[in-house]
């Protein structure tokens, strides 16, 4: 009888619910203003109530052109809220094998070394997992020099420069995430993505949500993302494929299907009574680790405070609720999940624009309205806000042509600007010249050096044979020069918390006939001395200077020619009707040598 009556008890409750406590016209018509105040095009959202989904529905339109309309069932790129997944594989390593969230990283991945001793002796994966590392983002790395390889991405870790010390404070890492996949791939013997499926997709019945582009490409039902760019037009973006950094945020789902994944954080790790998740891992992750900046972030929002860091959820009170929750954000797609784990409430908003305010003000529509909370005007406060950023954008587009020099040009011709530039933290990019332009070509995205003062250069996206002055990196490229004179790197500022990181230049090989290279073979003299210029027929050019090795020349042009090994230096072939002169470049001056044979 006890039992009867508390299933009657729980029936009427859920009842009395959803009839009265959701007020579905009223709260469709706050989602449908707030979707055209923030110019989205279009999203999705889920509630969890306990172990049931009490609302899900569609805003908008997962494709503008195709006019095709989004439902509970539309995929999007959920971006970093992947991370909860991918720290709750370490929650079943813990249970199964022996993981302790407090051992070093290192004792998984002997291939991992950090910036220095500190990192290296004492991280542990929980600084890790609560971004408390005092590494600063340096998501430049991964996402302008992408790699399938996540050994490869791995190795760069260890260039990556700190800004703070471990533990003195907050800041997100993704590299982190990246690093947590890997010890479950090592513990396992399986890769991160067959570890997702076999955990979570495969026992929650997630079966449309998938952990790439290229999965996601082919199915039915998939969301396009968007750009409100310069805060005025809405343009398509193409999908971004993070790679390798995908335990950081590589899911694709729905938000119908994103409500099983909260379905059991709701209820102590189970779905439909299978224990997906460790139920001691569940009671440990709803706990706090960091405190991310002040105490009260927002004065408007005093009640909203403390806001801190754990298990991959931001962890903070909302209006006197316990609340956990994460955004993500990948190029054209914003997220967030909330969890309400004392009202055991959970909140799925899906959305196809590129960082989007709207995810975050619908759930906290859908959060004032199923706790009975006072309701706060959060379209408002989003028009304030957006009129704050347009003022922001002014005053910085200004202060950056009041900053530039008119008239000001390059130190060099723009050909001795090229080459390749490499960071081994970064990655490797070209610089090249195409119709009397300097362009940058990345990994997948190419850009075009708007020449702004002297060898200062500003990057913005070339794409489709056109330059979008309205799309950068927002840094700017500073190239410095030798001893010689001659561009040796570029400095670019990636990371606001760091001095400029420095990319060394090492000049392209010219493509120089072999009719040219004999034209420089012979003898030369020198201050009595013989100097011998040689040619084989693998079109590589030598030098032959008495009592050095013999040295190989690189063609930097069809006259200039750098040796191998020797930095600074330079040979240069001048030619004056039939008379050929070398002149050889150092450090310590310039030498130049006659040819004595034709």
């Amino acid at each position: 009888m006890r039992t009867y009556l508390s299933l009657l008890f729980l029936l009427l409750f859920t009842n009395i619910y959803s009839q009265k406590g959701l007020n579905e016209k009223n709260l469709d018509q706050k989602l449908e203003k707030l979707l055209s105040q923030t110019h989205a095009p279009g999203f999705s959202i889920a509630v969890v109530k306990a172990d049931k989904i009490i609302y899900a529905k569609g805003f908008g339109y997962s494709n503008i052109e195709q006019k095709e309309k989004v439902n509970e069932n539309t995929l999007f790129a959920i971006g970093s809220t992947t991370k909860a997944f991918t720290t709750a594989l370490l929650g079943i390593m813990e249970e199964e094998h022996g993981l302790n969230f407090d051992d070093t990283p290192r004792k998984y991945l002997s291939n991992l070394e950090f910036y220095n001793d500190e990192l290296n002796n004492k991280l542990t994966i929980k600084d890790l997992v609560s971004h408390r590392s005092g590494l600063p983002r340096h998501d430049f790395s991964w996402y302008l020099f992408p790699t399938e390889s996540k050994d490869s991405l791995l190795a760069r870790v260890k260039y990556h420069e700190p800004f703070a010390d471990l533990r003195s404070t907050w800041h997100y890492n993704n590299f982190g995430y990246l690093i947590q996949g890997l010890i479950t791939a090592k513990l396992t013997g399986k890769t991160w993505e067959q570890n997702i499926r076999d955990r979570f997709f495969v026992p929650l019945e997630m079966s449309r949500s998938n952990l790439s582009i290229k999965e996601m490409k082919p199915m039915k039902n998939i969301s396009t993302g968007y750009e409100w760019k310069n805060l005025d037009t809405t343009v398509a973006l193409d999908y971004f494929n993070i790679a390798a950094i995908s335990p950081a945020g590589s899911i694709n789902s729905s938000a119908k299907e994103m409500s099983a994944w909260l379905k059991i954080w709701l209820n102590q790790g189970k779905y439909k009574g299978k224990q997906v998740l460790p139920e001691a891992y569940i009671k440990k992750a709803v706990n706090p680790l960091m405190l991310v900046g002040p105490g009260i972030s927002d004065p408007q929002f005093a009640d909203q405070h403390l806001k801190s860091y754990g298990y991959a959820w931001f962890v903070s009170s909302y209006k006197g609720h316990y609340r956990l929750e994460h955004g993500g954000n990948i190029d054209g797609f914003t997220a967030n999940i909330a969890l309400f784990p004392a009202d055991s409430l959970g909140i799925i908003v899906l959305c196809n624009q590129d960082g989007s305010m709207l995810p975050a003000l619908a759930r906290n529509i859908m959060s004032d309205e199923l706790l009975d909370l006072s309701k706060t005007d959060w379209i408002a406060y989003h028009d304030n806000k957006i009129e704050q950023l347009r003022k922001q954008l002014n005053a910085t587009k200004q202060a950056q042509n009041e900053s530039r020099v008119l008239g000001a040009k390059p130190s060099h011709l723009l050909e001795e600007f090229t080459g390749k530039y490499t960071h081994p933290g970064y990655g490797d990019f070209l610089i090249s010249v195409q119709n009397d332009s300097l362009f940058a070509q990345f990994p997948v995205r190419k850009y075009y050096l708007n020449p702004w003062h002297y060898d200062l250069f500003k990057p913005q996206e070339y794409k489709d044979g056109k330059v979008d002055t309205l799309s950068g990196l927002g840094v700017n490229f500073n190239f410095r020069t030798g001893e010689l004179g001659d561009v040796e790197s570029v400095e670019v500022k990636f990371e606001p918390n760091l001095k400029p990181l420095s990319f060394s230049r090492a000049p392209l090989q010219a493509d120089v006939s072999m009719d040219e290279l004999k034209t420089y073979a012979g003898d030369y003299e020198l201050a009595g001395g013989v100097l011998k210029v040689t040619v084989d027929t693998k079109m590589e050019l030598y030098l032959k200077i008495p009592g050095q090795p013999i040295y190989t020349l690189i063609p930097l042009s069809n006259t200039d020619f750098g040796i191998v090994g020797l930095t600074g230096y330079k040979v240069q072939f001048n030619k004056s009707g039939k008379a050929i002169e070398m002149h050889l470049i150092q450090p310590n001056g310039t030498f130049t040598a006659k040819k004595t044979t034709k």
